[in-house]
């Protein structure tokens, strides 16, 4: 009966959250036949939203909207390589260009002014404008794949009965900072007009021109830049990050929101003088690693996309971290900066070693490659060993902080690092039967490991706010969003709880989980981790609800399109790791895949009660290229694990059960 009373008050609670989603329903954008999403414009609209897009050597950070329907751009270029004074985490030279400060394009001799029509997302920020006197203008945004170039491509259409005159103007916006401000002296950014001058366009004729944004050491030459080549080198490396680790399910929303994660986790890696970095970006954090936006969040991704940068910037990263290996066992930095040739600590040790212990392990399992494995190996067992030393008399692991660095409390011991060092635990002894290591040394870590979880529940496990849940570090007594952490690592002993409380109105806000209950700060990195860990623990219908709202919130919504970092910090800002987060919710929750060796991988589907199928095509991990498809038969799931030229798995399963792949 207890059973009944909490499904139905559940059933009750979720069709009251989503009456209220729906009343609060602030869908401006919808998706389109081509896999994008589309903003209509409404007459005398006022709106301003950002996008940020990147290559190996710029971030641009596109400011866009209407005001009383008239269009307004600006756009922040970030150049990571060009270092400025002093080099530190912040030092990428950086710039804002607001297009009213250009020169404008005039139609018949008056300036034109833009009333956008829609605006467009795939890879690509496009929109299409109308002026007073009938003439379209289309706009394409995009930063080059390889080099410090951003472009405004623009096509100007003549749609009326009669010829018009149209002037370009002989743009040459130049921005000279000081040598002394520079690692590499005086930079020069440039915007500068491809074509210029008077055209006259007939009917039904266009005109096309380009603004080209760059970015150089003052005094070395100002490269060519062909704007049609460099927008086909972005829609390859878009449709070839679209076209791989593609989800499909009836799901039109999440399929879309998981594709346009796959390019904002990918476009952020930078080619720095200390190898490829894949770093968070947001205007501030460029050319630069960090243990849990990169080990921990984005690096166990990146071998099932199988993207050559993402896996070799994961890679270097991990190299960059273990440089800092000691005897002494002082720990490695938080953050390697500046290209790799200094680091930043100011948080101290936020759990950083597990961290990168947790992140290293999937990594190497995932990526199955024995060599680069054994090259992580020494890196691995440093970490855990740090971390063992730093376990206190109650066996949980203590750290200065956490990820969050201080923003909130988390005591000498908190939760979510010692639930990192228990999972890293687990895979290196997966990854230590592949690579031979010695058993009894894998035998010590695998009693670790049933040793800290035992002490996770003793230490942390609480009734907090009425909820069987964990406190966050002692002397905690309110409702903190980590507490979803052990749902990640498969430990399901508070579950009921603890998902009870991620769902509560003490939690639970418009834009995900709040940091700590009665708190307005809210990070997306926590809700996705809530999101993966609630799929995981088999609870399919409740994660999908909010699920399936976030998506639509951050795809569709006020701002788009790509999960965000914090509010109020950063303004939203679409850092690049969420976006993994969000690609792993799907993996590693509502598929349920963990690796378990080079080879070898569990998973334990979780079909939603309204699905038929789903599939993941074009996964690339375990040393494979290969599909999984489920298909709803009765009360069972048929499987089949597959790809061209073998079917390695064909069986029947119930929903959510784990079942286990080897693929040879």
């Amino acid at each position: 009966m207890k059973a009944f009373i909490k499904g139905v008050l559940f059933f009750i609670i979720s069709i009251c959250f989503i009456s209220h989603a729906r009343s609060q329903d602030s869908s401006r954008w919808h998706l389109t036949n081509d896999g994008g999403i589309e903003w209509n414009v409404k007459e005398n609209d006022s709106h301003m939203d950002h996008i940020e897009m990147s290559g190996l050597y710029i971030s641009t950070i596109v400011h866009y909207g209407v005001q009383d329907g008239n269009l307004k751009q600006k756009v922040y270029l970030v150049f990571p390589m060009l270092r400025t004074i002093p080099n530190d985490t912040h030092a990428s030279l950086a710039h804002e260009i607001n297009k009213d400060s250009l020169t404008q394009i005039k139609i018949d001799g008056k300036i034109v002014e833009e009333y956008p029509s829609k605006f467009y997302h795939k890879g690509i920020l496009g929109y299409q404008s109308g002026t007073p006197e009938g003439i379209q203008i289309k706009h394409q945004l995009y930063p080059s794949t390889d080099q410090p170039v951003f472009i405004d491509l623009v096509k100007i259409i003549n749609p009326t009965n009669k010829s018009v005159n149209i002037e370009l103007p002989d743009i040459d916006y130049s921005y000279i900072t000081k040598a002394d401000d520079g690692v590499y002296g005086s930079y020069t950014i440039n915007v500068v007009a491809n074509k210029h001058g008077d055209f006259k366009v007939n009917p039904n004729e266009s005109i096309e021109y380009a603004l080209i944004y760059s970015g150089r050491i003052t005094g070395t030459p100002e490269q060519y830049v062909s704007a049609d080549y460099e927008l086909k080198k972005r829609k390859k490396l878009v449709n070839e990050i679209l076209s791989d680790l593609v989800f499909e399910s009836p799901n039109k929303v999440i399929n879309t929101t998981f594709s346009f994660a796959k390019i904002r986790a990918t476009e952020s890696i930078y080619k720095t003088k200390g190898g490829l970095m894949h770093s968070p970006g947001g205007g501030r954090y460029y050319a630069a690693i960090w243990a849990n936006d990169q080990a921990e969040y984005a690096n166990p991704f990146f071998p099932f996309l199988g993207n050559l940068e993402g896996n070799e910037s994961a890679i270097n990263s991990f190299r960059h971290f273990a440089k800092y290996i000691n005897p002494e066992y002082k720990p490695i930095p938080s953050s390697i900066i500046a290209e790799g040739i200094d680091y930043w600590n100011g948080a101290g040790d936020r759990g950083d070693m597990a961290m990168i212990a947790y992140g290293a392990t999937r990594f190497a399992l995932a990526y199955g490659d024995k060599k680069t494995a054994q090259e992580l190996w020494p890196l691995i067992e440093w970490c855990l060993e740090y971390s063992r030393r730093k376990v206190n008399d109650n066996g949980v692991a203590n750290s200065d902080s956490d990820e969050l660095e201080g923003r909130f409390p988390a005591g000498d011991a908190n939760l979510n690092t010692s639930s990192l060092y228990y999972d890293a635990l687990i895979s290196a002894v997966m990854l230590g039967n592949e690579l031979n290591i010695k058993s009894s040394v894998l035998a010590i870590y695998s009693q670790q490991a049933v040793e800290l979880k035992t002490a996770i529940e003793d230490y942390f496990g609480r009734n907090i706010a009425g909820f069987e849940t964990y406190r966050y570090y002692q002397g905690n007594n309110t409702l903190r969003a980590w507490i979803c952490t052990p749902l990640t690592v498969d430990i399901f002993t508070r579950s009921e709880g603890t998902i009870d409380a991620l769902f509560s109105e003490k939690l639970w806000t418009s834009d995900g989980l709040a940091s700590e209950s009665g708190s307005t700060t809210f990070w997306d990195r926590a809700t996705l981790y809530a999101l993966r860990g609630v799929f995981a623990a088999d609870e399919t219908e409740r994660a999908m609800n909010f699920f399936n709202y976030y998506s639509k919130r951050r795809l569709l919504g006020e701002h788009v399109p790509y999960p965000v970092e914090a509010y109020p910090e950063g303004n939203q800002r679409h850092l690049s790791a969420e976006s993994a987060l969000y690609c792993r919710v799907v993996t590693e929750g509502l598929w349920g895949i963990r690796p378990q060796g080079f080879n070898d991988f569990s998973f334990s589907p979780k079909m939603p009660d309204d699905w038929n199928s789903m599939s993941l095509r074009n996964i690339k991990a375990f040393n494979h290229s290969f599909d999984i498809e489920v298909i709803r038969e009765k009360n069972k799931l048929f499987v089949k694990v597959f790809n061209d030229s073998k079917s390695f798995l064909t069986t029947q399963i119930e929903n959510g059960e784990t079942i286990k792949v080897r693929l040879d």
